[in-house]
């Protein structure tokens, strides 16, 4: 073990004596730009891919519920698109735009969203905090959309 410390600091030494603290302050810094650069940019593939995959998933969902799946590339009528699909009235897209009451309308949303798919409260977390990937799930797996006639007959039956 004393052995590779003796090499490791050989090694440094190595290094130290052909590179000057100026020169050494440098190569580093151009390492740590390079890594940042790799790191922003992977961040922003995993970005567009996630984004890509969310814009699909919804797409599918609103076909699924006889809704335009063109409307989720429309700003503002997507949410209003959003609380239909969830069954909600339109009059919610207002209180999305309350501090605070926004965060409690969108846990209803992502939940009610999964129920009127047929889906459990688990479901929902995962709309939730993986909503592309749930959004893939429901648009283009065999969920059905159930409105919510449907949904209030099952309850009463």
């Amino acid at each position: 073990m004393t052995g590779g410390m003796i090499e490791l600091n050989d090694a440094v030494a190595n290094v130290s004596s052909t590179l000057s603290t100026g020169e050494a302050v440098m190569a580093i810094q151009w390492i740590l730009v390079w890594a940042g650069s790799v790191v922003i940019l992977m961040t922003t593939i995993i970005g567009i891919i996630a984004a890509i995959m969310a814009i699909v998933g919804t797409w599918k969902m609103f076909e699924k519920a006889n809704l335009p799946g063109w409307g989720t590339l429309i700003p503002f009528y997507n949410i209003y698109l959003f609380i239909k699909l969830a069954g909600r009235p339109g009059r919610w897209f207002l209180l999305l735009l309350v501090p605070f009451v926004n965060i409690v309308i969108g846990l209803i949303l992502n939940f009610d969203i999964a129920k009127r798919f047929g889906k459990g409260f688990g479901y929902g977390l995962g709309v939730l905090f993986l909503y592309p990937i749930f959004a893939m799930i429901l648009g283009f797996g065999d969920a059905k959309y159930h409105p919510v006639e449907e949904i209030s007959e099952v309850i009463e039956a």
